[in-house]
């Protein structure tokens, strides 16, 4: 039988507070809304050529999927513990400083689980080619990675909490 530990997914104590924020709204404030939107198209009469209640039907279903989708994320989330992080060694909650040889420049990233990643802000996965070969690294390392793009080579400047 599978360890439950491998079908968590970390998470950053504002990434894992952002799903049960969604998961509130949603069944609260946006659900009520569906069923208003549901119940003024009814009031329009027939029902087979309503596109107002086609509509109103097919927000509901994109509403109670997304909250079996929260409620399936949620189960399955482990929230890191800040205070198990080693201080200086790069760590799901990291904000690394790295020099990249390749773009030769500095760059910034911070390690967040799966489900929060948005490489556009500088937000990577511990599960992503440069995250997952940068986890454990200290200030001074030379970290090399492949990646789709080719070989990439990161010397660790800073390693910080993110904050």
């Amino acid at each position: 039988m599978a360890n439950m530990e491998e079908n968590l997914t970390l998470y950053t104590e504002e990434g894992y507070r952002a799903l049960v924020d969604e998961l509130a709204y949603l069944k609260g404030t946006k659900l009520e809304e569906v069923k208003k939107s549901l119940a003024q198209a009814r009031s329009f009469g027939d029902l087979s050529e309503n596109s107002e209640y086609d509509e109103a039907k097919n927000e509901q279903a994109k509403v109670v999927a997304r909250i079996a989708e929260l409620e399936e994320l949620i189960n399955h989330a482990k929230v890191i513990d800040e205070s198990e992080i080693r201080a200086g060694v790069v760590n799901l909650g990291s904000t690394v400083r790295a020099f990249d040889y390749e773009l030769d420049e500095e760059v910034e990233y911070s390690l967040v689980g799966t489900n929060e990643a948005n490489p556009l802000i500088g937000k990577i996965s511990d599960r992503s080619p440069i995250g997952g070969a940068m986890l454990g690294s200290v200030v001074g390392d030379i970290v090399e990675v492949e990646t789709p793009a080719g070989k990439l080579k990161f010397k660790i400047l800073s390693v910080e909490r993110t904050k």
